[in-house]
């Protein structure tokens, strides 16, 4: 134990100094290339054609110097555009996670000790050229002792250890940062980091790619378009991954699927059905549906792999994207607003207007008023989630991986079937969405758990006032308020003292009608009150709920 205490940091030191090292090599040569001396000399080499690199491309080099963690932390950070300038994420998005892969024989001792058989009684056939190869892994194709054609994904020796010590070492420089540049709160580095630091770890463990692969299998069990291979869980330990193999055809080329028989169009419809299924119904998508990890069936039916990488959506972001989605094929900067102001948890905000006209100058200069096709979907949404960030308005993260997602099918249905708009598509699941939202079930649910709020705060709001006057008596309560001029919070108060007050009447007036007529059972007085005041409290709740879902 005491080794392993003195081992752990020196590894932590070691690959400081490696971090060190290749961050001053890189920053020394970005320095000398924009020095006096050196500007001539770059000049002349751009002149004669020679390769000049900008700081983005440099930035990139560092990153890919760095190795594997912060290789995928640039990725995600190509695809945030409240961190990155549009600049530097343009190359950031070239960053490859593609390696050299590792050796045969070492990956067979890992798939026998995770496994504890030798390979020869796991698998009648095994490749001994890896499919592929990544930064964390790497795939061969195999065929069980049963018969079955299967791929086997290896997690590389001591990656996972790696992985840690770049995250704990990110960890201390982003709180360093922090401490250092307040100005870094703005974005918030410390929680993108931890935020990065628990998806990489998520990645790292294979079992949970099997149980989003199980959940992605229940959702299109009975759908004759969509296939999701076959996990065989029995094979499947924190580093190594079996599951079917999928013989499809990539789709990258409208031709070869033409030339197979199959229809591009079609392919896109079901696929963008299966991702929009995902996102609007289950709020849990395939957060990298690129080609690569696309592949067609006969019946244009569309297998995704790869389930590593996965967006959830929490029901707010859901009923946001639904409403967008209205607002976008209407054309209406209103609606859009209002769902943008949902998302980032405005009920009140001083700027809606300006916001609301910063929307509409942006659907005008950037796309034909009359005609706005859906294909055009994502940039819409990405062009909105600027001007938020030109709002200082914060955004959650899990909206950016599905800005990506959208994006990628976009490209995906812009190559296969570029006159093909997505409209109809998308459409009936936004549609579905506020049809359930309104409904009487649910307006009824929401009748029941607001009335239910309302006599909790009655109730308690005895002891809550005298608690306060108490600590204030105590001297336990003292607190600063500092009021600008401020003619929205002014209103704001207003309003919400007086609903207050109106429904504590309103309540007051039920219970003091039940309280007469449980006195006297014939008193025609407190059944009218009883009456009058059952339908103000329900006409106030239908009025709050219908309010707060615009």
């Amino acid at each position: 134990m005491q080794t392993l205490n003195i081992y752990i940091p020196f590894l932590k030191i070691k690959r400081a100094f490696q971090i060190t090292a290749i961050l001053t090599k890189y920053a020394f040569i970005e320095l000398g290339d924009h020095s006096f001396l050196f500007r001539i000399g770059r000049k002349r080499r751009k002149n004669t054609g020679k390769t000049v690199y900008s700081t983005p491309e440099r930035i990139r080099q560092t990153i890919e110097a760095l190795g594997p963690t912060y290789v995928k932390f640039g990725q995600i950070l190509a695809d945030r555009s409240d961190v990155v300038s549009d600049r530097l994420r343009k190359e950031l998005k070239k960053l490859q996670s593609k390696v050299a892969p590792f050796d045969n024989n070492a990956a067979i001792l890992i798939i026998e000790k995770a496994l504890g058989k030798n390979i020869n009684d796991i698998f009648s056939c095994f490749s001994q050229t890896p499919l592929a190869a990544a930064s964390i892994g790497q795939v061969y194709r195999g065929r069980l002792k049963s018969g079955e054609e299967v791929v086997i994904k290896v997690q590389r020796p001591f990656i996972a250890n790696k992985i840690r010590l770049d995250i704990y070492l990110m960890k201390y420089l982003a709180r360093k940062l922090a401490k250092k540049y307040p100005e870094l709160t703005a974005i918030n580095i410390v929680g993108l980091v931890d935020e990065f630091s628990v998806s990489i770890l998520k990645e790292l463990d294979y079992n949970n790619e099997a149980n989003n692969n199980k959940i992605f299998r229940q959702m299109f069990a009975d759908s004759p378009t969509i296939k999701i291979p076959n996990v065989y869980e029995e094979y499947t330990t924190k580093n190594v991954i079996v599951s079917e193999y999928i013989a499809g055809i990539t789709p990258d080329n409208p031709q070869v699927l033409k030339d197979h028989g199959l229809d591009p169009e079609q392919t896109v419809t079901n696929g963008a059905n299966a991702i929009f299924t995902m996102i609007m119904k289950y709020g849990f998508f395939h957060a990298d549906p690129h080609p690569g990890n696309l592949f067609v069936l006969p019946g244009d039916t569309v297998a995704f792999i790869d389930f590593g990488m996965v967006g959830m959506l929490r029901s707010k972001d859901i009923n946001f994207l639904a409403d967008f989605t209205i607002g976008f094929e209407k054309k209406q900067s209103t609606i859009i607003t209002k769902s943008l102001l949902t998302l980032c948890g405005k009920q009140f905000f001083e700027y809606e207007d300006e916001l609301n006209f910063a929307i509409h100058q942006m659907l005008m200069q950037n796309f034909n008023v009359k005609v706005v096709e859906l294909k055009n979907f994502s940039k819409v949404l990405e062009s909105s989630i600027q001007i938020l960030i030109q709002y200082k308005l914060h955004i959650p993260s899990g909206i950016f991986m599905l800005i990506k997602a959208m994006a990628t099918l976009e490209k995906f249905a812009e190559n296969l079937a570029p006159n093909l708009s997505l409209a109809p598509i998308v459409l009936p699941y936004s549609q579905y969405i506020l049809r359930e939202r309104y409904s009487a079930r649910k307006i009824a649910y929401e009748i029941y758990d607001t009335a239910q709020n309302y006599i909790n705060l009655i109730r308690n709001l005895p002891d809550d006032i005298g608690e306060i006057l108490y600590k204030i008596k105590e001297g336990k309560i003292k607190h600063d308020i500092k009021l600008n001029d401020d003619m929205l919070f002014v209103k704001t108060f207003k309003q919400v003292s007086l609903r207050l007050a109106y429904t504590i009447i309103l309540i007051g007036l039920f219970i003091g009608a039940t309280l007469l007529i449980s006195w006297e059972h014939k008193n025609k007085f407190g059944y009218f009150i009883l009456y009058t005041s059952f339908v103000l409290i329900l006409l106030l709740l239908i009025r709050w709920i219908f309010k707060k879902r615009l």
